[in-house]
């Protein structure tokens, strides 16, 4: 049996967190830092053999506001809180005209350069960072969004077939739209009851919050591997489980820097020995405060998937894969992949 590491990374910009983050100086400097790490992210990758998947803001795929503007959806969630909607962000705060001067909510540049890079799949995280547990969005609207990435994508040669749920919200209701959009595999939630979404984006408790934040050093929730028999299919997708956020070098926590590097590194060793799945995710723009430190800690990682893959011959997959290696599976109707 292989054991497979995979990595899936939320690309946003400020479109992750328009509603709670005014685009200040600082800000912009944490954004421009993500924009510097963008191109050494994929070098690594790429140098130590690991494919990623890349779920990308639709809009950031565009190259200037008139060209989003057209490619609007013709329906667009409506939010019972108004403030949690891309488009009225856009219309009441407004936007640069192109990634020049608005390299924030614009980076087709970067964009591009993803599926030039061995093994990195470009992938969805919704068209308008769409929130699928939000009081007044519909299937309706999500089934737009998820047509107009798919048209976004369309510049860059690429058919998206894997997502993302913006903030986590998984919703089991949307999957048959996932499926009929081209869609084939999610990344499911962790088992573990604060991850749960359902509350939305505006409601999360402090609570859940803490525990979600405490698990990454301390091991209060369960076991983060799995074989492919916990990689469910529902309306033909794969739910494809998270195993753990890699959470950035923080100057305050000291040595609980160097313990939640080695827990992953842990939890990596137990999947690759017992032939299981090990899935770690992050947003690039978790690096934007201290690069230098954050890399130092992914590149660790990175060497110890390269000495799990001498030593017990680990392989790494991006999320497309993963759904090819379950489709032969069950066509040839073997033992499933693990």
């Amino acid at each position: 049996m292989t054991g497979t590491f995979t990595i899936s990374l939320d690309l946003e910009l400020h479109w992750g967190g328009f509603e709670k983050w005014p685009l200040d100086q600082a800000k912009r400097s944490y954004f421009d830092n993500t924009r510097e790490l963008i191109p050494e992210l994929l070098r690594q990758f790429e140098q130590y053999g690991v494919h990623v998947t890349w779920a990308t803001v639709g809009m950031l795929m565009h190259t200037k506001k008139s060209e989003l503007i057209e490619n609007f959806p013709a329906l667009k969630p409506r939010y019972k809180q108004s403030e949690l909607s891309a488009y009225s962000f856009i219309e009441t705060q407004g936007i640069g005209n192109n990634e020049e001067e608005d390299p924030y909510h614009f980076a087709h540049s970067l964009v591009k350069k993803i599926p030039d890079y061995k093994g990195q799949e470009l992938a969805s995280h919704s068209f308008a960072h769409y929130y699928c547990n939000e009081e007044g969005q519909n299937v309706k609207e999500f089934d737009a969004d998820c047509k107009a990435i798919q048209y976004a994508a369309r510049k860059y040669n690429q058919d998206l077939q894997s997502l993302v749920f913006p903030r986590n919200q998984f919703n089991a209701d949307y999957l048959k739209v996932c499926h009929n959009n081209g869609i084939k595999i999610v990344r499911a939630n962790p088992v573990d009851w604060w991850w749960n979404t359902a509350d939305g984006a505006l409601k999360e408790s402090k609570w859940k919050r803490f525990n979600r934040g405490l698990d990454a050093y301390f091991n209060i929730g369960g076991k983060t591997s799995y074989t492919s028999q916990a990689i469910k299919k529902e309306e033909n997708v794969y739910l494809l489980p998270a195993s753990r956020l890699l959470r950035p070098y923080n100057p305050k926590e000291t040595f609980l820097n160097q313990k939640k590097i080695n827990r992953i590194k842990k939890e990596m060793s137990i999947a690759a020995q017992n032939g299981e799945f090990y899935h770690l995710w992050w947003h690039p723009h978790n690096f934007g405060l201290y690069p230098e430190q954050s890399m130092k800690g992914l590149a660790e990682i990175l060497q110890h998937f390269k000495s799990l893959q001498n030593k017990f011959n680990m392989r790494s997959l991006n999320m497309s894969e993963i759904a090819d290696k379950l489709d032969k599976t069950a066509l040839s109707n073997t033992t499933p992949i693990s």
